[in-house]
């Protein structure tokens, strides 16, 4: 079976599965002219799993929409005005409440300490203009978003046509009703994160007990409503050597994807700059993403991996929106450039991009030259 990203009369990219893993190739008078670009851009693609495999559809990751799809279709054309210079946000968090029964010690949200929520006609706005730019992934955050009542209505509000909805939780509230209801809202995927394989370490690092049974009853209930469901680790020096164990219990609740992102000094761990992944960690990391590939399993998004060819997502890809209604370049970049109850979303976002620091290789908050410059720390 094969797998249109892109056709036209002078250009085909395509994939097909073979061995449970995808293929990537270009026919076409363009793809000759195009080919460092295409391989740059599909190399992110190629020899991996996909997430989902289904009779006419093809699910490559719970990050992106389906193919074939009108949102998918809307991703390459945004990528296509990306090669050509001009930077669309994809993918947009909204944190609609700092509400949140966890207290954990990497947090990248601030604490302002006043419970701030986004109303639902806020919300809605800030759906509306991101959809006009482009966007075609839009994640409702937190604080913990179950806590929102009006979440229903808000993940039924984004135009199925343009983009696909996710939601990041810690799993704490989603019961088997709310997961059905989720679902029936339109919620596309759902995120689950887990920073241990292990239930003591997990719930130390989210500051109360009882998180990590709430997590795993999450991922459940959310495969038992027909979710497509990820699980989110952020990757730190603690839990570098858990990473098999996480594979297995992935694999064990058999979810559709586990997603690794790298520690970000920010947030309540703005401080600890000196304790991000060493390149030993780095290579330890590396190694399993390898192994993974060839497992019985879901499918791994390594995204530490993803961005040393992207670069960095922030203010490129990327687009986030506080409680509070702050713009920022993404969710752990404590830099507002504006604020939705005042400033067009379209505006801000061409400031960010007028900013040269938004072109990055790797992550801006692990550069000590940004972070001295921007957030005046000094490491």
């Amino acid at each position: 079976m094969q797998y249109d990203f892109y056709k036209s009369p002078l250009l085909r990219v395509y994939t097909e599965i073979e061995d449970g893993h995808m293929r990537m190739k270009t026919s076409g008078a363009a793809s000759i002219l195009m080919k460092k670009n295409l391989e740059k851009n599909l190399s992110v693609f190629e020899g991996e799993k996909p997430a989902k495999v289904e009779a006419g559809r093809l699910i490559c990751s719970t990050w992106m929409p389906p193919i074939p799809s009108p949102g998918f279709d809307r991703l390459v054309k945004s990528q296509l005005f990306s090669i050509l210079g001009k930077k669309i946000p994809d993918q947009v968090t909204i944190s609609i409440t700092e509400e949140c029964p966890n207290n954990c010690i990497h947090c990248a949200l601030p604490d302002t300490k006043n419970r701030a929520k986004l109303t639902p006609e806020t919300v809605k706005s800030t759906i509306d203009q991101v959809l006009e730019m482009g966007t075609t992934f839009v994640i409702f955050d937190g604080g913990e978003p179950l806590t929102y009542p009006d979440l229903e209505d808000l993940i039924r509000y984004v135009d199925s046509e343009k983009a696909i909805t996710g939601m990041f939780t810690s799993g704490v509230g989603l019961t088997e009703e709310r997961a059905n209801r989720l679902k029936e809202a339109g919620l596309y995927s759902l995120t689950v994160s887990f920073d241990s394989a292990h239930e003591d370490k997990h719930d130390h690092v989210r500051g109360r007990k009882g998180v990590f049974k709430s997590a795993v009853e999450a991922v459940k209930n959310g495969l038992k409503a027909g979710l497509l469901v990820n699980i989110y680790v952020v990757l730190s020096r603690d839990n570098v050597n858990e990473l098999e164990d996480l594979y297995a219990l992935a694999s064990e609740l058999g979810v559709h994807e586990l997603s690794f992102y790298e520690i970000v000094p920010t947030g309540r761990w703005m401080d600890h700059a000196s304790e991000i992944m060493t390149p030993k960690d780095l290579r330890k990391f590396d190694n399993f993403v390898s192994g993974a590939r060839e497992k019985e399993g879901p499918r791994v998004f390594p995204i530490p991996q993803v961005m040393k060819t992207t670069g960095c997502m922030a203010g490129r890809k990327w687009l986030h929106i506080t409680p509070e209604g702050n713009i920022l370049p993404c969710a752990c970049i404590p830099i507002p450039y504006g604020n939705v109850h005042r400033d067009s979303i379209k505006d801000v976002w061409k400031r960010i991009r007028e900013d040269p620091a938004y072109n990055a290789k790797c992550c801006l908050m692990r550069n000590p030259e940004f972070r001295e410059k921007y957030l005046k720390v000094l490491e």
